[in-house]
């Protein structure tokens, strides 16, 4: 029983199948229009000459145009042997010339001609705080000389001693600052007070001159010694 349902189903299926085939083959209508034909017109021909390359001369390379030096020229033999690497004869000269500028130091003025310069040592730089006296200084003069105001307070007490002072001289010899080293409280503004008008000759560190710093002694004394 079963056998036979299967047996009409496939049956009833291919004839199915087969109708719709009948169907599309037995249809009446209108054919698509065909695609219109690939066409040149109004194209422009070109034409394709080949241009024979000339002949190489055999020598060619030995006999370079005019202007021209062997070593822009290829050559065409092939060398039996390979030597070493040279510059081409008169190939620095040239150069020079082409750019108006020999080996060394120079300078170049309108005709071509190099002139040589000389270069002159940097100058020493002038130091901007003052410096020690050294060996290789020449130590300042005294021009001008101002003795001390004795103070009468240090007088009436009988006060007396050395008031040792630094001091600053500028590059042009005079005292710029000054400064108690060893004090005496009631002498140690007259020392500074005179020491200030003091003036010397300029101090020349390679023949420049320059502020330095040095020491000076002020001495008080009620009775001559």
């Amino acid at each position: 029983m079963r056998r036979s349902f299967t047996v009409a189903s496939v049956v009833a299926h291919t004839c199915v199948a087969a109708a719709v085939c009948f169907a599309q083959l037995l249809a009446v209508g209108s054919l698509p229009d065909p695609h219109a034909p690939l066409s040149f017109a109004g194209a422009i021909p070109i034409r394709v000459i080949d241009i024979p390359l000339p002949t190489p001369r055999r020598g060619a390379a030995s006999a370079p145009a005019s202007g021209r030096s062997a070593f822009d020229v290829a050559p065409i033999d092939a060398p039996n042997a390979i030597g070493a690497e040279r510059s081409p004869e008169g190939a620095g000269d040239a150069m020079s010339d082409a750019i108006g500028v020999e080996r060394g130091i120079g300078a170049v003025d309108g005709f071509g001609t190099v002139q040589a310069i000389e270069t002159a040592p940097p100058p020493v730089p002038t130091p901007l705080a003052p410096v020690r006296l050294a060996a290789d200084m020449q130590p300042p003069r005294k021009l001008v000389h101002v003795d001390p105001t004795y103070p009468q307070i240090a007088q009436a007490a009988h006060i007396e001693g050395i008031v040792i002072l630094d001091t600053v001289i500028g590059a042009d010899g005079r005292v710029s600052a000054v400064r108690v080293l060893r004090s005496i409280p009631a002498l140690d503004q007259a020392a500074i007070d005179a020491v200030k008008r003091w003036t010397f000759t300029p101090t020349l560190l390679h023949g420049r001159p320059v502020p330095i710093a040095m020491t000076v002694t002020v001495r008080f004394a009620l009775t001559a010694r």
